[in-house]
């Protein structure tokens, strides 16, 4: 891997932010490698749109902008309008199929996770979506290594939060896509 450039979209309240943390930590703290990571999202609104994104490189980043994201994980539909055509042709589209229905068909692989009803029914919690999300990511492209991304999660995750994140995260891992 040279650089691989990641996009999430959602709305505020999902961990939009959190999993582009988790991801350039994981790569930063213990994988030494570089990633930069950016944010967007409407402070003063919980469930105004949201977006972040992260470069992971094994060099140093010399542009920090993401302009053909290789993958894009769509955590609600409102994040396909703006971002669905940026992705690279081949990239990797997962989303979200509790509440993303029909994303657009493209030049992409598309990887559908029933998210949010996992996270209901087996954590007992919505908010564990985008950790869902980043097991099923990792499985399916481990731009980070599982275990860096474990480790990420106990070191930036309120300890009280650490056992349903990762729960989750291992959920993710476990699915079969």
């Amino acid at each position: 891997m040279t650089r691989t450039e990641i996009l999430i979209g959602g709305i505020g309240g999902q961990g939009v932010v959190l999993s582009a943390i988790l991801l350039g930590a994981a790569a930063t703290l213990f994988e030494n490698k570089k990633a930069v990571q950016t944010q967007s999202y409407s402070s003063e609104l919980r469930g105004g749109l949201a977006r972040a994104e992260v470069i992971i490189s094994d060099r140093p980043i010399d542009d920090p902008q993401i302009r053909r994201p290789d993958i894009f994980i769509a955590l609600a539909k409102e994040a396909l309008p703006g971002h669905i055509n940026r992705l690279k042709p081949g990239g990797l589209l997962i989303v979200d199929s509790d509440r993303v229905k029909d994303p657009e068909p493209g030049d992409h692989e598309l990887v559908r996770v029933p998210a949010t009803s996992l996270a209901e029914k087996e954590m007992g919690n919505p908010i564990a979506a985008n950790l869902i999300i980043l097991g099923v990511l990792i499985k399916k492209n481990p731009v980070v290594c599982a275990q860096s991304l474990e480790k990420a999660i106990e070191a930036i995750v309120p300890p009280k939060d650490n056992p349903l994140n990762l729960a989750a995260f291992h959920r993710g891992q476990e699915m079969d896509i």
